[in-house]
Order: C-alpha cells, then structure tokens, then sequence
C-alpha cells in the first residue's frame, strides 16, 4: 500500500497529469486477481454441481432455499465482521463464498445452452473491463453517480422480491434490463472508489483485507451483470 497518498490525484480533483503510484497498480492488480479466482471458484463449483447432478437432487427439496440464502449469509457476514476477522479467515469466508454463489447459479447450466453461457460471460466480461477501465481511469468523481445508482440498486432488489410473489414475465424483463445498466454503472462507480480507499495509505493486514473486499464488490458486479445479460443473449436448452 501507499505510504504517500498524495502520490495520486483522487478522481474529479484537478485537472492535469496524473502521476500513478505503482503501489496502486499492484493493489488494483489484488483486487482483480482475487476477484477473478472467485469467479473461477464459482464457475468450476456451479458447473460441477449441475454437471453430477447434485443440483438437481436438491432443487425439489427444502434445501435449495438454504442454497439460495446462504451466499447472501457469507457475504453479509464478511462485509460486517471483517474488520474483526484475521486475514486468514476473511480469506477462507471468501472463498467460501465465491462456492456458494457457484452452487446457487448451478441451475443456469441446465438451462441456457453451454455455447450461449460462454458467449454471455465474454460479453460480460468486455463491457466488465470498459466500465472497470473507465472507473480507474476517469477525472470525472463519480460520487452523485453512484449514490443516484444505489438507490436504483435498492429498487431492484424490492422490485425482484415482489416478482417472487408476483411472477410477472414482464417485471422480470424489466428488472433485467435496469439492472445491466445499474451494473454496468456501478462497476465503474466502485472501482473508482476502491481506488480512493487504496489512497487512505492502509498498509499489512488492513490494506489487504480492504483488497479483499474491493475483489468482493467487484466480483458482485460482475456476477449482477453476467445473469442479468444472460436473460437477453442466453439460448434456452429444449
């Protein structure tokens, strides 16, 4: 981590050359590298979950609920208590995570198409690393953006909890098609801020549980993204 936070200019204060501290490269580097190994995590849990049909043995049972709510317990429980975590169990609680989610998602593999879900996830991941790009990269302080985009974030949440009831076709489509661009939005939003909080100069432990939860941020917009995109490009299996 930076020892001299004035070593960077924070975004949308000033004008002019920016002079990049090469700690910043390597911390942004963390945050991507454990955010991807989350979604590798995920990606080989969930295919391989579907693929021995375990997830189906569970999907007509009580459990798949305990499946579906238990990403969001690992994740609430890291976001609040890692500040009294050591690193090592932070780590451990992430990538318990990151195979959880993957368990969840296992039903999308049996129903979109192998070829429409790897076509999905590089379409995903392109406009990922623009917006992510976009966020490291701007002068512009995206601050009133991204407050205006987490209460839209909020909406959505709502909004999908009264489709479970609901099961309205039409408020899914809906809901999908806000959500790619409050994700798409977000992930700039986020990584400009995890590049803020880099330049508070948190060094050790600190600094690499805060990179742990940038990757978790991250990781969380990516996934928001990839099934939101998977509504509209994904191919249905017969």
């Amino acid at each position: 981590m930076a020892r001299n936070p004035e070593s960077i200019r924070s975004p949308g204060y000033g004008a002019g050359t920016e002079s990049i501290d090469p700690g910043l490269r390597r911390y942004m580097l963390r945050v991507y590298n454990l955010m991807a190994g989350g979604l590798v995590v995920s990606g080989f849990v969930g295919y391989l979950a579907a693929a021995s049909g375990f997830y189906q043995q569970i999907a007509g049972t009580p459990l798949i609920w305990i499946v579906m709510l238990a990403p969001l317990g690992a994740v609430l429980f890291l976001s609040f208590r890692i500040d009294r975590m050591s690193l090592a169990a932070a780590q451990t609680t992430f990538w318990i995570y990151a195979a959880l989610m993957g368990l969840s998602l296992s039903g999308i593999f049996l129903v979109y198409t192998g070829a429409s879900i790897s076509r999905t996830f590089f379409i995903a991941a392109a406009t990922f690393g623009a917006m992510s790009l976009y966020g490291y990269t701007t002068g512009r302080d995206l601050t009133r953006v991204g407050s205006f985009l987490m209460m839209g974030l909020i909406g959505i949440v709502l909004a999908s909890i009264v489709n479970l009831f609901v099961g309205s076709a039409a408020l899914e489509f809906a809901i999908s098609l806000i959500g790619v661009f409050l994700f798409i939005g977000l992930t700039a939003y986020d990584t400009q801020r995890i590049k803020d909080v880099y330049a508070q100069g948190d060094q050790d432990e600190t600094g690499s549980k805060k990179a742990l939860i940038g990757a978790l941020t991250l990781y969380l917009d990516f996934i928001n993204l990839f099934v939101m995109m998977l509504q509209f490009t994904g191919e249905r299996r017969d």
